[in-house]
């Protein structure tokens, strides 16, 4: 199962990296993860919120083209491990690659959410891209150990 993270953010502290690169590697191999970094638009050339949105929801679309797409955002859903992980498996069984998106300082724009398949929250709380890049990586190890029987998570 090829499952793609695309994050708007780029150059975030060293520990992002690192964090979502070991959940990354711990993932067993029927569970392909991949980062696709997007440059966020610049907030400085006389653009409103919502032109800079679409620019980059634009490019969320492109990169996101042919996935079924998880639009995270703070007011969507709250799952548990265990619904993430049946839901891997639902889309592990279809045959279906899936892209989970995090999006800009402004959060996604509001076509971005509207096309999207499903709309999770990772927390009520806000949290900084790059700790919600690897919390989201965490989660998918969880599950995929969840999956697998493995002793990772626990109720």
């Amino acid at each position: 199962m090829r499952i793609r993270i695309v994050a708007l953010g780029q150059r975030l502290p060293a520990w992002v990296a690192a964090g979502f690169d070991d959940y990354a590697r711990r993932l067993p191999r029927e569970f392909a993860l991949e980062l696709i970094e997007l440059k966020p638009e610049a907030r400085d050339r006389g653009r409103t919120v919502a032109q800079i949105l679409a620019a980059e929801g634009k490019r969320i679309a492109d990169a996101t083209r042919g996935n079924l797409v998880v639009a995270l955002d703070e007011h969507g859903k709250a799952w548990r491990t265990s619904q993430l992980a049946e839901q891997l498996r639902l889309w592990r069984e279809r045959g279906q690659a899936v892209a989970f998106v995090i999006g800009s300082a402004d959060g996604l724009a509001d076509p971005v959410k509207r096309n999207a398949d499903v709309i999770i929250a990772l927390s009520a709380l806000t949290l900084p891209h790059g700790l919600a890049r690897v919390v989201l990586a965490e989660q998918i190890y969880r599950a995929a150990s969840l999956l697998s029987g493995h002793p990772y998570h626990r109720e």
